[in-house]
C-alpha cells in the first residue's frame, strides 16, 4: 500500500474509532483530521478547508436547483469597524474566527451565539506598522487549542473551550516595524507563522513554534542578511550570491521578503510551501544595483517542515522591482497534463501570470497571463523565466504599468473545483505609475520603497469628481475561471469595481463571492450564471466557507470593508462604515433579517477657509504623499475617519493629533519625525477645502448632475486611452 493510501487509511480509521471522543473535546483536530477532512465534509478544519487549500467544499445540498431558498440564518455583531479577511475554521459545530486588531472569537455555528472571545490588547499605536489595515485572515485549530498571530508580532495559543491564554511568545524585533497578518498553518505539532513590514523596512522569515510550548524549533530567512557577518545557513549563502552588496540592502529596507500570508501543505512529500513578497525596497537599482535575481524574493519556496531547510524553489518574478509578491493563495492539485497526472501547485500571484509547477521538484509547467500584463511579454517556456517589455522599466522615466502594485491578484484566495477542473480567481485590472524616487535616503518617509509615490497620485487641484470617476472606470475587478490544463480563461465575470472578495466553490455547482458593493453572490460553478444574492450592508474581502451541523448546510462570511484598496481607494458603499463588522451565516429557508443600516453622516459645517491656494495645493500634496494611504484618496474614506467630516473639536486639536499623537491609542500616531508645524498647517487647510468641496457636491443642483455625466464621460476616454496605449 502506498503511504498516501496508508495515511488516508490512518485517518479514515481515526475518525470511525476516534470521533465520540474528538467531539467531546472542543477543537480536537490533527493532522489525521485534516487530511480525512473529505471523511467529514461537515467540518472546515483548516485556513483552506484541507492542506491542499482547494477551497472547495464536498456539501451539496444547496446546489444549482436550491439555491432560491438560500436565506440568512444568523448573523453575529462583532463590535469591530475595520477590515474584516479571516476564513473561519469550523469544528464539531463551533466556528473560530479572527477581527480587526487580532480578535479572536468563537461562535455557535447553528445559533449564531458568542460563546467566547479573547482581546490580545495589540497596542493602537502598532497600527502605523500594518500597511493595510489592522486585519487578520484568521486562526487555527489543532488539539484543543485555537493559535493566532497578532499585528504586534506575537503568537497566541488559547484553550479553545474557554479562551483562556495557554502561552504567547514574541516572534519578532520589536525594534522593527514588523507585524502579523497572516493566519497560522499547524503542520507535525509545528505553527507556522510568517510577517510583512517589507514597506516600512524588514528583513524576512518563516518560523515554526512547538504547538505545545511555543518554543521556537526552526526559522527560514528569506533573504540574506549583512555578508559581513555571515549567513544562518547554506540556503543563504546560496541567496546570497544572486543579490549585489553594492546596494547595501541590510541597511536601506533589510530586503523585504516577508512571507505574510499563503501557504500549503503535502502530508505525502512531507513539504510545505510558503509564499515570499516583495523587495525592500521595491526599486531594484536602490536595492541591489539592479544585478541578480535576489532570492528569495518573490517566490514559492518548497521547505522541510521538520528542519525549514530549503529543498526547492520557483521565483515569479527575479529582480523585482514592483511589489509583485508571490504571496498570494497556492492550490495543490492533481491533474493530468499531456496525458499523465501530475501533482501541482498553482498560484496567480500579483504580476499577472498564472503558474503550474511540479509540486514536487519545482519544475516549470506553464504560465500564461490571467491578466493585462505590460511589464514582461511573456514567461518563457523553455527556462520558465518572464521576458522584462523594458529591462530599465521606471529607472530614467515614469511609466505607467500594468498590473498596479495591488496585484492582478492580491490576497484574496482563489478556489480550485475537481467537478469542473477550473480554477476562479478573483482577479483585477489595475494600472499604476511607477517612478524612480530620486535621492532616496532609508527613514526619511515611514514608507521606504524609492519609488515616487507622487507620479501616481492625481494631480494636486484636480477636481475630486473626476479623480473619483476615473478610478471607478479604470479600477476593474471580475472573476476569472481559469482552466489550467489549457492556461486560458473558460469565462468571466465583470464586476464594477476591484478588491472583491475570496472565492468559495461546491460540490452544489456553486461558486461564491462576496463584493465591495456589499453583497454575497452565488454563481453556476460551471458557465459563471448568476443565481442568487444576498445585501450583506458593507464591502466583503473575505472568503466564505461551507459547514453543516446537525445535517444542515450553511454558507458563512466575514462582512466587514477594508485592506490595501479599502483604505485608499474610498471606493465601497458609505453606509458599510456605519454598520461594523459580522460574521453572517446562510442556510435554505433561512429568514433572519439583518437590522437598517444607520443613515449616512452629516457633514459638520467646516470651518472658513483663510489658506491661499499654494498653501491648499501643498497640503494636497503632502496628504497624499503621507495619508491617503489610510484616509482615502482625496479624502474620501468609507474605513477610517473620514477626515472632510471632522467635528468642530476636532479641527481644534488638529497639530496636536497629527504631530503631538493625542489619539495614539486609538491608531493615530504623531507625525513630527516626518512632517512640521507648516506641513500639518497645509494638509488641515486640504481637509478644510475637501469638506467645503463635499458640501457643496451635496446640496446638488442640474450642474452637478451635468458634470458628473461630462466627467464620466471622460474618464472612460482615459480608461480606454490607457488600455490601449499601456
Amino acid at each position: 500500500m502506498g503511504s498516501r493510501n496508508v495515511r488516508h487509511a490512518l485517518a479514515i480509521a481515526a475518525l470511525l474509532l476516534g470521533i465520540h471522543g474528538a467531539q467531546a473535546t472542543p477543537g480536537a483536530v490533527d493532522e489525521a483530521r485534516i487530511i480525512g477532512a473529505d471523511g467529514e465534509p461537515g467540518n472546515w478544519l483548516a485556513h483552506g478547508r484541507t492542506y491542499g487549500e482547494q477551497r472547495f467544499s464536498p456539501l451539496d445540498s444547496i446546489n444549482v436547483d436550491t439555491i432560491g431558498k438560500l436565506g440568512l440564518a444568523w448573523y453575529a455583531d462583532l463590535g469591530t469597524r475595520r477590515g474584516l479577511e479571516a476564513t473561519p475554521i469550523v469544528v464539531d459545530g463551533v466556528i473560530y474566527t479572527t477581527g480587526d486588531w487580532s480578535r479572536v472569537y468563537a461562535i455557535d455555528a447553528a445559533s449564531g451565539k458568542t460563546l467566547w472571545t479573547y482581546d490580545p490588547k495589540v497596542p493602537r499605536a502598532w497600527g502605523v506598522n500594518a500597511c493595510c489595515d489592522v486585519v487578520n485572515r484568521g486562526a487555527a485549530v489543532w488539539k484543543g487549542r485555537v493559535y493566532v498571530g497578532t499585528i504586534d508580532g506575537r503568537l497566541i495559543a488559547l484553550d479553545a473551550a474557554t479562551g483562556q491564554l495557554v502561552w504567547e511568545t514574541l516572534t519578532i524585533d520589536p525594534s522593527k516595524p514588523y507585524s502579523i497578518t497572516g493566519a497560522p498553518r499547524i503542520v507535525k505539532d509545528k505553527v507556522i507563522i510568517g510577517n510583512g513590514g517589507a514597506e516600512y523596512g524588514v528583513r524576512g522569515y518563516v518560523s515554526a513554534y512547538d504547538a505545545n510550548t511555543g518554543q521556537m524549533v526552526w526559522r527560514f530567512w528569506t533573504v540574506p542578511g549583512d555578508p559581513a557577518k555571515g549567513f544562518e545557513s547554506p540556503d543563504m549563502e546560496m541567496a546570497a550570491k544572486t543579490w549585489n552588496p553594492a546596494g547595501e540592502w541590510w541597511n536601506k529596507g533589510g530586503g523585504g521578503g516577508t512571507v505574510w500570508d499563503s501557504m500549503a501543505y503535502d502530508p505525502d512529500l512531507n513539504l510545505l510551501y510558503v509564499g515570499v513578497g516583495n523587495g525592500a525596497p521595491w526599486n531594484r537599482w536602490e536595492r541591489s544595483k539592479a544585478e541578480g535575481d535576489n532570492l528569495f524574493l518573490s517566490s514559492i519556496v518548497a521547505l522541510d517542515p521538520d528542519t525549514g531547510r530549503h529543498v526547492w524553489h520557483y521565483q515569479t518574478t527575479p529582480s523585482e522591482t514592483f511589489d509583485y509578491t508571490a504571496t498570494q493563495h497556492m492550490i495543490l492539485a492533481d491533474i493530468t497534463l499531456g496525458g499523465q497526472l501530475r501533482k501541482v501547485i498553482m498560484q496567480a500571484p500579483k504580476n499577472g501570470f498564472f503558474y503550474v509547477l511540479d509540486r514536487a521538484t519545482g519544475q516549470f509547467i506553464s504560465a500564461e497571463n490571467y491578466v493585462h500584463v505590460t511589464w514582461a511579454t511573456h514567461v518563457d517556456p523553455a527556462t520558465g523565466r518572464p521576458v522584462e517589455s523594458d529591462p530599465n522599466q521606471y529607472r530614467d522615466e515614469k511609466k505607467l504599468i500594468f498590473p498596479a502594485p495591488f496585484g492582478g491578484h492580491n490576497w484574496q484566495p482563489m478556489s480550485y473545483s475537481p467537478l469542473t477542473g477550473l480554477v476562479y480567481i478573483p482577479a483585477q485590472d489595475l494600472p499604476f505609475t511607477y517612478a524612480q524616487e530620486k535621492g532616496f535616503k532609508y527613514g526619511r518617509h515611514p514608507w521606504n520603497m524609492a519609488v515616487d509615490m507622487a507620479a501616481a497620485m492625481p494631480p494636486a487641484g484636480q477636481d475630486p469628481a473626476l479623480t473619483r470617476n476615473v478610478m471607478r472606470a479604470i479600477a476593474k475587478g471580475h472573476i476569472g475561471a481559469w482552466d489550467p490544463v489549457a492556461q486560458k480563461e473558460v469565462w468571466r465575470v465583470q464586476h464594477d469595481g476591484p478588491w472583491n472578495g475570496g472565492m468559495l466553490s461546491t460540490a452544489g455547482n456553486l461558486l461564491f463571492q462576496g463584493n465591495a458593493k456589499g453583497e454575497l453572490v452565488a454563481y453556476r460553478a460551471d458557465n459563471g450564471q448568476r443565481l442568487w444574492s444576498a445585501p450583506t450592508q458593507s464591502g466583503i474581502v473575505a472568503p466564505p466557507v461551507s459547514y453543516a451541523v446537525d445535517g444542515e448546510q450553511y454558507v458563512a462570511v466575514m462582512v466587514g470593508w477594508g485592506g490595501a484598496l479599502g483604505l485608499a481607494g474610498g471606493i465601497a458603499p458609505r453606509e458599510g462604515d456605519q454598520v461594523g463588522g459580522r460574521l453572517l451565516a446562510f442556510k435554505l429557508g433561512g429568514s433572519a433579517q439583518l437590522p437598517p443600516a444607520p443613515p449616512p453622516p452629516v457633514l459638520p459645517q467646516p470651518p472658513a477657509q483663510t489658506a491661499s491656494a499654494d498653501t491648499i495645493g501643498k497640503g494636497d500634496a503632502l496628504y497624499h504623499a503621507y495619508c491617503s494611504v489610510c484616509h482615502g484618496l482625496n479624502a474620501e474614506s468609507p474605513t477610517l475617519a473620514d477626515l472632510r467630516y471632522m467635528q468642530p473639536a476636532t479641527h481644534e486639536l488638529f497639530d496636536k493629533i497629527v504631530l503631538d499623537g493625542l489619539y495614539k491609542d486609538l491608531g493615530m500616531v504623531g507625525w513630527s519625525k516626518y512632517l512640521s508645524a507648516d506641513d500639518a498647517h497645509a494638509i488641515h487647510a486640504y481637509l478644510i477645502e475637501r469638506a467645503h468641496q463635499t458640501q457643496r457636491e451635496q446640496a446638488g443642483g442640474w450642474w452637478l448632475g451635468v458634470k458628473n455625466w461630462a466627467y464620466g464621460v471622460l474618464a472612460k476616454l482615459i480608461a480606454w486611452f490607457i488600455q490601449i496605449t499601456a
